[in-house]
């Protein structure tokens, strides 16, 4: 195991200092700290000269040159001299690049803390601008739809049957596994609680009006947002990196009509239809619970179900299914089309179509349960 990195300082003839470096001079180690150095100089009285060696530099990388390069930074603003002809060859020449040209004016960001009521300016503004972006694309997006609907938009059907392909049958995997877990959950949790009451054939009513009305849409709506939205984000953030939305733009093709509507539409028709399939593997999967473990008979189960849903909860649960499957459409395209011209960028949007998708449906949710409850529905 190597030592850790090491200066030995030395007083020599003539006002110089000797400091000989040994051990691993890495980055990624602990390395000694410039102000050392400097307080080590200060106490050895007046220093004219410094001199560095190699006193048993075990490995270095660019972690020596980085110290190197304090240390004449230091000696310059001192006037004091300093020679490194005791130290490997490789770090002398990469010394020599680092200061063969000088630093830039300026070219150092020093951080500075701004005053609280610029940082809400800037707060503000920002906001406004993100606000204006989203409105805009809205608007982009009402005029394609308005296009689409005349069948003069332009776009390529066979997009548009593999972005729905994409969108739904290559969705049903997740939503199963997803849905019958969340079924199974729900039934087991309440199937105990009502147990203690003699009721468990009610397990069936609570997995029924639960996943139908609410948890159905709102498990296929975050699904549909971490794979779905999150996709189309990357996608047209990647068109936007490669330039190929310009290039449609200079062809005089509409982005919004090639690209945006056969994503939107196709992820706004699959969602209702994965709803309801995710209703159904919910109730199987509560089934499984309440048949399996509580003793209710299949007969009795399913009875109790069909019972408990009348088509109200499903016309419900529906509707909320197609307006999340337009907010993760809008997010999941927004963010793409505003995607900036980096690769980081891509990875941003992505990540910033996902959670606006999420928190739109949380919110929406909240909305449309506290709405359909005022209205009785």
């Amino acid at each position: 195991m190597d030592t850790p990195s090491q200066i030995a300082y030395t007083a020599v003839e003539n006002g110089a200092l000797l400091l000989s470096l040994s051990g691993p001079w890495r980055s990624a180690d602990r390395l000694p700290d410039i102000e050392d150095m400097k307080v080590k100089v200060y106490a050895s009285g007046e220093v004219r000269k410094v001199l560095l060696e190699d006193g048993g530099i075990t490995a270095w990388d660019s972690g020596l040159p980085i110290y190197l390069v304090k240390v004449k930074e230091w000696c310059d603003k001192e006037g004091v001299e300093l020679d490194v002809s005791g130290l490997p060859e490789g770090a002398r020449g990469l010394l020599r690049l680092a200061t063969a040209v000088p630093e830039r004016e300026g070219a150092r960001r020093e951080a500075v803390k701004k005053p609280f009521l610029e940082r809400v300016g800037e707060f503000v503004m920002q906001s406004g601008q993100s606000s204006k972006g989203t409105l805009t694309f809205l608007g982009e997006t009402v005029t394609a739809a308005g296009a689409f609907l005349r069948g003069r938009a332009q776009y390529l059907k066979a997009d548009l049957f593999l972005y729905i392909q994409e969108a739904g049958a290559n969705a049903l995997g997740i939503v199963t596994l997803i849905s019958f877990l969340v079924g199974i959950i729900i039934a087991f949790i309440g199937a105990v609680q009502l147990a203690l009451f003699g009721a468990t054939i009610y397990t069936a009513d609570l997995v029924g009006v639960a996943m139908v009305r609410a948890l159905g849409p709102i498990m296929t709506g975050i699904v549909l947002a971490g794979r779905t939205g999150a996709s189309y984000a990357a996608q047209l953030g990647t068109m936007q990196v490669n330039e190929e939305i310009d290039a449609l733009r200079t062809l005089g093709i509409s982005p919004m009509e090639f690209l945006v509507m056969p994503r939107m539409i196709a992820l706004i028709l699959m969602t209702p239809l994965l709803c309801l399939y995710a209703d159904l593997m919910g109730i199987l999967g509560g089934a499984l619970v309440g048949i399996g473990m509580f003793d209710i008979t299949p007969a009795e189960y399913f009875y109790q179900t069909k019972t408990a849903i009348p088509m109200r909860h499903v016309w419900v649960g529906l509707f909320q299914g197609a307006v999340y499957g337009v907010l993760i459409a809008v997010a999941g395209c927004m963010k793409g089309m505003q995607c900036g011209r980096s690769a980081w960028e891509v990875g941003s949007a992505a990540t910033s179509a996902v959670v606006t998708s999420i928190t739109w449906i949380i919110l929406w949710c909240a909305i449309l349960t506290m709405l359909f409850n005022q209205l009785g529905i």
